[in-house]
């Protein structure tokens, strides 16, 4: 697949020959055009297609977890989300799509290399700059000021350091979706968000894609597929002086790490009787 930006006469160079832009600008979606021997299917770029071919500074959100963000997060028009962790704006681009321009996403990215990669590719493929987007050069601790936010989404390495910035952000009811790559961070991420007691009890995920083959009767699953990308996490915030519920659900043993430990023996020759120790507790930064 080939990704191009049709300009007047212009022209495409490939290894089979070469294509007049011309032939295709102001012409419909859907038509071929032959370069050389080969057939080529011209079509504009859907979303997904267009995250997968742009320019990277960073690591891209896949279509899949992008899609599971503004339906999970319940990303909808009008809505107010912060975003932190831009890389190329490939999960900007859908947050734009589910507040419109009557929404606001306020984006913030400590790197100035990756906020200038994605602010190109989000023009790009817009036309232009959105209305509703403002992207800021800062750690979303430094820099957040904003109140009353119905959703933010976070992207980054340490979410777990953003806890306190994001809950004085988010209005009540609102919803805190964090993206991580490992389960290191996820675990750290859903034991802080328990600890923090702003938020609802989290609930973590992760989306494997596999696609299938079909033709006529031969009917099976294609030989490779999108795995692993990411997990996700979300939870909600609190009214100001709530309590979250107290779990139902016990730890099994060794949830937390206890150690195993055996009774000293006794030198009468009588083992000892086992002294119960307290739960280990990992410590959160």
């Amino acid at each position: 697949m080939h990704t191009i930006t049709l300009e007047v006469g212009k022209q495409f160079h490939t290894h089979k020959g070469i294509l007049d832009h011309d032939c295709l600008i102001g012409g419909p979606d859907g038509v071929t055009v032959t370069i050389g021997t080969t057939t080529y299917l011209a079509l504009r770029p859907l979303l997904p297609d267009y995250v997968l071919s742009m320019p990277r500074g960073a690591q891209v959100v896949y279509p899949k977890d992008s899609a599971n963000i503004v339906g999970m997060a319940d990303i909808f028009p009008g809505a107010h989300v912060v975003e932190a962790g831009v890389g190329s704006g490939a999960l900007s681009m859908s947050l734009l799509r589910a507040v419109g321009e009557g929404g606001r996403l306020s984006s913030y990215e400590r790197r100035q290399d990756f906020a200038d990669i994605a602010r190109a590719n989000v023009e790009r493929f817009f036309g232009g700059p959105h209305p509703a987007w403002t992207i800021t050069v800062d750690s979303l601790q430094d820099a957040l000021a904003e109140t009353d936010v119905d959703r933010v989404v976070l992207d980054m390495l340490a979410p777990w350091e953003c806890l306190d910035a994001v809950s004085k952000a988010l209005r009540p009811g609102g919803v805190l979706c964090c993206y991580v790559a490992t389960t290191t961070q996820l675990s750290t991420t859903v034991e802080a968000l328990r600890a923090h007691g702003t938020y609802t009890e989290p609930e973590a995920w992760e989306t494997l894609a596999r696609g299938w083959h079909v033709e006529g009767l031969a009917v099976r699953p294609q030989h490779r597929m999108v795995g692993h990308t990411g997990f996700l996490c979300t939870a909600r915030r609190l009214a100001d002086g709530v309590e979250p519920p107290v779990r139902r659900r016990r730890p099994s043993k060794g949830t937390y790490g206890e150690p195993l430990t055996e009774a000293a023996p006794d030198p009468a020759g009588a083992a000892a009787p086992k002294q119960p120790k307290p739960p280990f507790r990992p410590q959160l930064p």
